[in-house]
């Protein structure tokens, strides 16, 4: 229990925060990044959540367990500056539903209890119409500065995706590729007043055996043309083939467009979407392969210099999904690396009516079903670092390259001496040498193996065999040396997230094995990591940190 002064004093710096956080919009892409063009260039990593609003009833989730200002406040308390929110194509294209209520809409599915809730907690929205009560919900992160990305998920309202289900792909039942421009313009012509509608997603995981490349091309190029006619400041964000895992047809023929400083890819990445291999395979083997996939089928395009936004990616919230705890450590590995944007499957505890179920639970959910609290809060810590970004552009004035050290498995980074894993915020800097020695960035230091089972150590004897790291395996995340005595180990944590080192585990073979102790990343970082407008004083980034723990706690 959190005192009167306290919750006060925590609340009122929030606000402080949360101001100074925001940045000046519309957002630009320079080369691979987002950016604010109105505040020097600097880097706006979008770390979004998805909020779920095309199902049957075409209203966004849990307005009936919460009101919508304390949903979007609780987003960004949970260290979240972006919504993707989804929407079926006929709110904007057939009258008749975007005229229905949503006392209507729920009562027609027999939602009654629903109905109830809505009026309770958001008694201004119960009786608009559907349309307008989406644009009610994305007023209020507008007033809330959560920056928004408007996703077509789907045309006819319900859940998606699977290949028969008449929205998979352009021709389909309910997918009339002329009706779906329109509407999309429809929208971006409605949201142009809108400062923090940032960015529209064009269409979600275009799939089905009437996919075609070319049509592709005809039709996303041609939407894309008419979005950044009808609202020239949003981002366009494109999807590609196979459920939005495949864009490699990209490769050698770029879209051609009338613009460039807008457009973005989208590329979705799940534990399921690659069966059950985790843990039916050896982890190293599993990750090292399908980075190679997502790499060779969406990764390119930042070397193309384009940024990639990963829309969707998520897990089991509850924790006790092997398949996608093993998928996680791999993902976190590979979104640190790159740097990339991403936007988090899902903000929905509970959903109002799925699949023919009502109130179904939702445990890919960072909310509990009634949308009280976090479901799991070491996740969301866990994820914390990755809401930050790493990286600035290189042509950024002041900028200065090193290395940091990453921990996916519990999100943390190294730092101090002695040598252990701690917040991403406060990492020890690093160069990483063409020998392969980590030295701190600086000094005369560099990172030493002290023997089998003891901590790793700082030395100045840089050229011992002890001083060199290697990247091993096929996941590419084992940091590999050899004592004084001749022994190959690897780093790892130990009680109290000391580093030592110990026999490299998991390398092939054995799929019971777990390797994720043992799972770092050297990735590119600079002195402008955390970019924000206002750079915060240790003293209140420390602050908002603590702020971003305990609002989620608190807003109950």
């Amino acid at each position: 229990m959190v005192g009167a002064f306290p919750l006060t004093f925590l609340l009122f710096f929030a606000a402080i925060i949360l101001h100074h956080q925001t940045v000046a919009l519309p957002l630009s892409v320079n080369s691979r990044w987002i950016v604010d063009d109105q505040n020097g260039g600097q880097r706006v990593k979008l770390s979004c959540i998805n909020w779920v609003s095309h199902l049957d009833a075409a209203v966004a989730e849990g307005l009936s367990k919460r009101p919508v200002d304390v949903i979007s406040k609780k987003i960004l308390a949970m260290g979240f500056n972006c919504v993707r929110l989804t929407y079926p194509l006929f709110l904007f294209t057939n009258d008749t539903l975007a005229s229905t209520t949503v006392r209507q809409s729920l009562q027609k599915l027999g939602l009654s209890a629903s109905v109830a809730g809505v009026q309770v907690n958001n008694p201004s929205i119960v009786d608009l119409s559907l349309l307008n009560a989406f644009v009610k919900v994305v007023s209020n992160l507008n007033e809330n500065n959560v920056m928004v990305i408007l996703d077509n998920h789907i045309s006819k309202p319900g859940w998606c995706c699977n290949d028969n289900d008449g929205n998979g792909f352009f021709g389909d039942l309910y997918f009339d590729p002329e009706v779906w421009i329109k509407g999309i313009r429809r929208v971006a012509a409605i949201f142009k007043g809108y400062r923090n509608v940032v960015g529209m997603s064009l269409r979600n995981e275009l799939r089905g055996y009437r996919q075609d490349i070319q049509t592709w091309y005809k039709y996303m190029q041609k939407c894309a043309e008419g979005v950044h006619s009808a609202n020239p400041d949003v981002l366009v964000i494109l999807s590609g083939l196979s459920y939005d895992r495949d864009l490699s047809f990209l490769r050698d023929h770029p879209v051609t467009l009338s613009f460039s400083k807008k457009l973005v890819f989208e590329v979705h990445w799940y534990g399921f979407s690659d069966d059950d291999d985790w843990i039916m395979g050896n982890s190293n083997q599993v990750c090292g392969r399908v980075i190679d996939t997502m790499t060779n089928k969406a990764g390119f395009l930042l070397d193309q210099g384009y940024p990639l936004f990963v829309s969707e990616w998520g897990v089991d919230q509850r924790g006790t999904n092997e398949n996608d705890n093993r998928y996680l450590n791999c993902f976190l590995g590979w979104v640190a690396e790159n740097d990339l944007d991403w936007a988090l499957w899902t903000l929905v505890g509970s959903y109002y009516f799925r699949e023919g179920v009502v109130g179904m639970e939702e445990f890919y959910g960072v909310l509990n079903w009634n949308w009280y609290e976090p479901r799991n809060s070491s996740f969301l810590e866990k994820i914390s670092p990755l809401q930050s970004p790493f990286q600035a552009p290189d042509d950024l004035l002041g900028v200065r390259q090193h290395k940091i050290i990453f921990h996916p498995s519990t999100g943390l980074c190294l730092q101090g001496q002695p040598l252990m894993l701690g917040p991403c915020s406060n990492a020890e800097a690093w160069d990483y040498t063409a020998q392969n020695t980590l030295t701190v960035k600086g000094t005369n230091y560099c990172l030493q193996a002290n023997g089998l089972h003891m901590q790793v150590k700082l030395g100045t004897m840089c050229t011992d065999e002890s001083s060199k790291w290697e990247a091993i395996s096929a996941s590419k995340m084992h940091l590999s040396s050899r004592t004084n005595d001749g022994i190959v180990v690897c780093l790892d944590i130990h009680s109290k997230n000391n580093i030592v080192t110990n026999r490299c585990k998991c390398l092939s073979n054995g799929t019971s094995c777990d390797p994720a102790s043992q799972w770092f990343k050297v990735i590119n970082s600079t002195s402008m990591g955390v970019t924000k407008p206002v750079i915060l004083s240790n003293a209140l980034f420390k602050l908002s940190k603590l702020i971003h723990q305990w609002l989620p706690r608190l807003m109950v």
